[in-house]
C-alpha cells in the first residue's frame, strides 16, 4: 500500500516546477526527500495532498484515485512549513485534526474529544490542553501539530522541514516521535534540509533536482550512487553505523 506518483508535472500557474515525476512512498516508511533549494520538494508535497492541481500526470492512495479534498484529507495529513502559531488552546488544537471526519452540522462529538485527548497523551501534552499554543515552545508547538495530524487519523503524513527552528534536542525527540507513527503502520514524507539527517533517520530516501527524482533508494543506496555528490557538491561518509559530511568539503 503506497501513494503512488505517476508522470506528474505541476507547478504554479504557468510555471512548470515537477515534470514528469514518478515516485512510490509506502506504508509504515519513513521517506525522506532532499534536494536543492527551488528544485520543487515543497510543491512536490503540496501536489500530493491536492492543494496543487497537477498538469498532468496521476496520483493513486493506495491504488485508488482520491479527487475530492474531504476525502483526500482522510488519508493524508500535512505539516506545512512555518505553520502559523494559533491562538487556540493545544485541546481545540488538536481536536482540529478530527474536522475532515465532521459531517453536518460540522459538530464535535464525544469519541472525537477521546481521540484528542488519546493524542494528547501519547505525544506527553496532556497537562497543557488548556494552554494556549501560541505560549508553547518551537518544540512543543511542533509536538501539537504532530498530535492533531494523529487525531486526524489518517494512512499519511507529509511534513514539510518539521525540525526548522528546533534545537537538537527538540528535533532529536521529534524524530522519535515520527519513528514511532512508522513503526505503527504510517506512510511518512518528510522534506529535510540536513542531508546527514535525512540519510540518519529515513528509510528510503527520495533525491531531486529541477523538479525531478533523479535517485530513489534506500539511504546506503544513495551514498554509494554517487548522486549526493552530483547534486549536492558535497561527500557523504558511513562509520559505526552513523553518516557524516566528508572532511574538505562545503555542504551546497
Amino acid at each position: 500500500m503506497a501513494i503512488t506518483v505517476s508522470g506528474v508535472s505541476g507547478g504554479y500557474g504557468k510555471k512548470t516546477v515537477l515534470s514528469d515525476f514518478s515516485a512510490s512512498f509506502e506504508k509504515g516508511q519513513i521517506t525522506c526527500v532532499i534536494g536543492p533549494n527551488g528544485c520543487g520538494k515543497s510543491t512536490l508535497l503540496k501536489t500530493v495532498i491536492g492543494s496543487i492541481k497537477p498538469f498532468s500526470g496521476d496520483i493513486l492512495v493506495d491504488g485508488k484515485r482520491v479527487s475530492k479534498p474531504c476525502e483526500r484529507s482522510k488519508r493524508i495529513a500535512f505539516l506545512a512549513q512555518g505553520k502559523s502559531i494559533s491562538d487556540m488552546t493545544v485541546f481545540e488544537t488538536v481536536l482540529h485534526g478530527r474536522f475532515p471526519h465532521l459531517s453536518f452540522p460540522r459538530v464535535y462529538c464525544e469519541k472525537d474529544r477521546e481521540k484528542a485527548f488519546l493524542c494528547l497523551e501519547r505525544l506527553g501534552l496532556s497537562e497543557f490542553c488548556d494552554q494556549p499554543v501560541s505560549t508553547l515552545s518551537g518544540g512543543m508547538r511542533q509536538k501539537v501539530y504532530i498530535a492533531m495530524a494523529l487525531c486526524q487519523d489518517t494512512e499519511y503524513i507529509l511534513l514539510d522541514e518539521p525540525t526548522t527552528y528546533l534545537d537538537i534536542s527538540n528535533a532529536f525527540e521529534l524524530f522519535d516521535i515520527i519513528k514511532s507513527l512508522a513503526e505503527s503502520g504510517k506512510g511518512i514524507i518528510m522534506v529535510l534540509h540536513d542531508l546527514v539527517t535525512a540519510l540518519q533517520f529515513s528509510d528510503s530516501v527520495l533525491v531531486m533536482n529541477g523538479g525531478k527524482n533523479v535517485f530513489f533508494g534506500s539511504p546506503d543506496e544513495v551514498v554509494a550512487s554517487g548522486v549526493i555528490k552530483d547534486v549536492f557538491g558535497v561527500g557523504i561518509t558511513k562509520h559505526d553505523g552513523a553518516y557524516f559530511y566528508e572532511r574538505n568539503t562545503k555542504n551546497g
